[in-house]
C-alpha cells in the first residue's frame, strides 16, 4: 500500500525542496498524494499543494506554481484566504498586475482583523510593492486606532485582540520601514514604546517563563516512552506538541509578551537535572526549572522571518510550518 503523506512529511519535501537545484521530483511527490488521495489529514491537502506551489515559485515556475495555489483555493473553500494571497502574489510576480492587485485587494479587510494577515504584506512585499504594502499597514493602523478611540470594546477579550493588532501592525510596518531605509516617524515610535512596554509587562508578571521547553520530535517521543506519566501533560503526537507551542506563543506575543523564545529539551538532559536536583522528572515544576536551565545553552528566538526556517527544526519555512498551525 502506498505510504500515506503527513504534515511532517510535507514540512521535510518542504525544506529539501527550496534547497535542491533540481526540486521536481520533490513537487511529483507532493502533487502525486494529492492525486492519489494519499494525504494522511485531508485538511492539509491545499497545505501540500501550496508547499509544492513555494518550491516552484523559489525555482522560477511561477506559471506552474500559480496553477497549484488556484487549484489550492478550490480544496480549501471555507479557509482559503492565504491561498488565494499566494495567488495573488504569484500574479503580481508574472506581471499579471491587474488581476494580483484585485486578488489582494479583495482580502485588504483582513488586516484590521486578522493578526495573521500579514501574508498580504508579504506578498505585496515581494513582488515589488512594498511602498503599497506600507500604506496598507498604514491605514489598516489608522482604522483601527480610530475605532478604539470611538467606541468601547464590547468585552476584554475585544480589548486584547485590538491591543494585539495594533502592536502586531506597528511591528510589521517597523519592520517594513527599517528595510526600506526609511527614517522613523509616529508610528515608528509607537511601535517602539509597545515593544518597551510590553518587556517592562512581561517582566512584572509570574504567569511562566518566556521562553518554553520544547521537544524535537525523536526527544518527544523517547520522552513519552520514558516517562508514560507525562503523556497527562504533552499532546500524544509530536505535530499537536509543535502546534500547542505556536498557539501559546502567539497568545504570549498577543499579551504584550516580548523577546519570546523556545529551547530544546532531551530525555537525558531532563533526566540528569532532576536527578542532581533529587526531583520528579515527570513534575511541572521540574520542566520549567529544567527548561530554565537552558538558557544558557541558547533560546531560539521567536518568531522567527516568515521566509525564515521555521523553529521547530522541520527545515521549511516558518510560513509553511508552525505559522499557519497557530490558526489551526
Amino acid at each position: 500500500m502506498p505510504e500515506l503523506l503527513t504534515a511532517d512529511r510535507i514540512d521535510e519535501i518542504g525544506a529539501l525542496g527550496l534547497k535542491s537545484p533540481d526540486p521536481a521530483a520533490f513537487v511529483a511527490e507532493l502533487v502525486g498524494a494529492v492525486d492519489e488521495g494519499r494525504v494522511a489529514d485531508p485538511d492539509d491537502t491545499g497545505y501540500a499543494l501550496l508547499v509544492a506551489a513555494d518550491i516552484l515559485g523559489q525555482a522560477g515556475d511561477l506559471a506552474d506554481a500559480l496553477a497549484l495555489a488556484t487549484r489550492a483555493i478550490a480544496e480549501q473553500p471555507d479557509d482559503n484566504a492565504y491561498a488565494r494571497a499566494v495567488r495573488g502574489g504569484l500574479l503580481l510576480r508574472l506581471g499579471r498586475s491587474d488581476e494580483g492587485m484585485a486578488e489582494l485587494t479583495a482580502l485588504r479587510p483582513l488586516l484590521e482583523t486578522d493578526p495573521a494577515a500579514t501574508y498580504l504584506i508579504d506578498e505585496l512585499a515581494e513582488s515589488g510593492h512594498a511602498e503599497l504594502a506600507l500604506e496598507w499597514l498604514t491605514a489598516a493602523l489608522d482604522a483601527i486606532l480610530e475605532r478604539t478611540r470611538a467606541q468601547q470594546h464590547a468585552s476584554e477579550d475585544a480589548q486584547d485582540e485590538a491591543a494585539a493588532m495594533i502592536y502586531g501592525l506597528a511591528q510589521r510596518r517597523h519592520h517594513l520601514r527599517e528595510e526600506l531605509g526609511h527614517p522613523h516617524d509616529e508610528y515608528d515610535n509607537l511601535a517602539d514604546r509597545l515593544r518597551a512596554a510590553s518587556t517592562h509587562a512581561l517582566d512584572a508578571v509570574d504567569d511562566g517563563p518566556a521562553t518554553l521547553l520544547f521537544w524535537p520530535q525523536a526527544e518527544f517521543d523517547a520522552l513519552l516512552a520514558h516517562w508514560p506519566a507525562l503523556a497527562d501533560s504533552y499532546p500524544p503526537t509530536w505535530d499537536e506538541h509543535r502546534a500547542q507551542l505556536e498557539r501559546a506563543l502567539v497568545d504570549a506575543s498577543a499579551m504584550g509578551g516580548a523577546d519570546l523564545g523556545v529551547v530544546a529539551g532531551t530525555v537525558d538532559g531532563l533526566a540528569a537535572f532532576a536527578r542532581d536536583a533529587g526531583s520528579d522528572p515527570t513534575d511541572e515544576e521540574t520542566l520549567d526549572e529544567y527548561a530554565d536551565s537552558l538558557d544558557e545553552a541558547g533560546v531560539t528566538a521567536w518568531p522567527p522571518g516568515r521566509n525564515d526556517t521555521c523553529w521547530c527544526g522541520s527545515g521549511a519555512k516558518y510560513k509553511k510550518c508552525c505559522l499557519p498551525r497557530s490558526r489551526a
